[in-house]
């Protein structure tokens, strides 16, 4: 039996627990400690990428306070070894399509305040081409698992990865935790990129 499966029952009702102080830690930092952040985990993004990688990144543009900042796309697109940014397109069904990232302007307002790309898309499968795999998260905690914002998504997409892809999830200081309320659908992520660095994630 998993050491998670404790939280199968009452797992629902305990991420909306966790959640809350999460969410307001988040809500109480400074502009200045907000910046400060982006600007520590842009400089640690281009340890991700080797220069001569030309690799297709999936990423996902950052709500605000949410780490990484809303020129997270730019800045990975900048990267000498990053070929192609695809971001995702929320379906009506709650997974994720991917498109290709071609610039702020082509970004649209969608649901739940996401900014979306507008350019053709790459369906449910454009993640299965990304070498790495950037992902919003709450919190992580030292086994892996991912606490997102309640919709799913993310666990639907991450289940088609290729196996040995990277998946990172970037953080603010403090969010990698001991434990977050699992349930068996949650997918795990390989590692975590904060203001101080990345932590790899064993196994």
């Amino acid at each position: 039996m998993s050491e998670y499966s404790v939280f199968s029952v009452p797992s629902a009702a305990a991420k909306r627990e966790a959640r809350l102080p999460l969410l307001a830690a988040r809500r109480a930092m400074t502009p200045e400690a907000v910046a400060a952040a982006d600007a520590a985990l842009a400089a640690g993004l281009s340890a991700l990428v080797p220069p001569d990688a030309g690799w297709t990144v999936c990423a996902y543009v950052p709500m605000p306070g949410e780490p990484g900042g809303p020129g997270l796309p730019d800045r990975l697109a900048a990267l000498p070894g990053v070929a192609r940014v695809l971001l995702p397109v929320l379906r009506p069904d709650r997974d994720l399509d991917w498109a290709a990232y071609t610039g702020p302007d082509a970004l649209a307002p969608a649901a739940f305040g996401l900014r979306e790309p507008t350019g053709p898309r790459c369906g449910v499968t454009g993640i299965t081409e990304a070498a790495l795999v950037l992902v919003p998260a709450l919190a992580v905690d030292r086994a892996g698992l991912r606490l997102g914002r309640g919709g799913g998504s993310y666990d639907r997409a991450l289940a088609r990865v290729r196996p040995g892809t990277a998946v990172i999830a970037l953080l603010h200081e403090g969010e990698l935790v001991d434990r977050v309320p699992a349930e068996p659908h949650d997918q795990r992520v390989t590692g975590v990129l904060m203001p101080s660095g990345l932590v790899r994630i064993p196994g």
